[in-house]
């Protein structure tokens, strides 16, 4: 029989099929075949799995895992595989927020590359615009001047762009991102009330949202509409990433990075390259630039020590 994984927990799948949803486990094998191993877990939601029922007619077993698309995954230093968290994906949406939590656009630079390396485009839905001043959006459209990166701009307090957004999450299999208290939640309840999502508020200690989302889970809805809900994350490794084709990631590096006069070039301190010269002309934000570097010396620290 063949279905969808909808819900992940642990070791637990919710499969979604003709029957009904069943809750199942990966026949062993599965964990040993060798197009897995570089993953925590080799099964996620959007995964199509064929799968037989128990005799009780409640719990299953997967069998096999279909061919993917795309994989939506992470990998932290301590990790010695990456976090599979969701495949077969049509769109990943970040949410932030300009204030209560503050704009973290250097988190959401982890998610353009994340999508670019996968191929899976990347929408900046920026929430709580009731917030925001004059200075701040004008930042954002500096800061990613050259990506070509699509950005909604919403609130669901006064209900700005959710028609935007609900008009971009038609016909979509779209994975939601973004850090605890943003609104992403809150959003979701306002777009589709019957979700009843739980709503948590930013703590005044930390400037944090508390985590509400313990798992992943892919919620229907008319139109098409697939919207996979993922834990309120704070970071985002890219640890899978070697540093020197980072920049292959980078929106803006792609018309530039064949003018290098080394190749390959990781923009940082090699002679004649053109990446830098666009940031000194303007064509590329600096801050951005100053992202990449970010992200780029903790790559080269982690394989350094890696290969030590």
């Amino acid at each position: 029989m063949e279905g969808m994984i909808i819900k992940a927990l642990g070791r637990f799948y919710t499969v979604y099929g003709e029957c009904g949803r069943i809750n199942c486990v990966l026949r062993g094998k599965l964990r040993q075949h060798v197009n897995m191993k570089r993953f925590s877990d080799p099964a996620a939601v959007g995964d199509v799995v064929d799968f037989d029922i128990n005799d009780d007619n409640e719990t299953g077993v997967i069998n096999d895992i279909h061919d993917r698309k795309n994989v939506f995954t992470r990998m932290d230093s301590w990790n010695k595989k990456e976090d599979l968290i969701a495949v077969n994906l049509d769109q990943i949406i970040v949410i932030q927020s300009f204030k209560k939590p503050k704009l973290n656009l250097r988190f959401v630079d982890r998610l353009m590359v994340r999508g670019e390396k996968e191929h899976v485009p990347v929408i900046l839905c920026l929430n709580k615009v009731d917030l925001a001043s004059d200075e701040d959006m004008l930042f954002v459209n500096s800061y990613y001047r050259g990506t070509d990166l699509r950005v909604i701009i919403t609130s669901a307090e006064t209900g700005v762009g959710l028609n935007d957004l609900r008009d971009t999450l038609s016909n979509k299999a779209t994975i939601l991102v973004g850090s605890s208290g943003v609104g992403k939640s809150t959003v979701l309840n306002k777009l589709y009330p019957d979700l009843d999502l739980r709503i948590s508020a930013v703590s005044q200690s930390t400037g944090k949202g508390r985590h509400t989302t313990t798992n992943v889970e892919m919620f229907e809805f008319d139109n098409g509409v697939r919207i996979i809900d993922t834990p309120g994350l704070r970071e985002f490794g890219l640890m899978d990433i070697e540093p020197q084709f980072l920049g292959n990631y980078f929106y803006e590096f792609h018309d530039y990075v064949s003018l290098c006069q080394f190749q390959p070039c990781t923009h940082d301190h090699e002679p004649g390259c053109e990446i830098k010269r666009q940031v000194e002309a303007g064509s590329i934000s600096e801050q951005r630039y100053v992202s990449y570097l970010h992200i780029l010396y903790s790559l080269k620290d982690y394989y350094n020590k890696r290969y030590q």
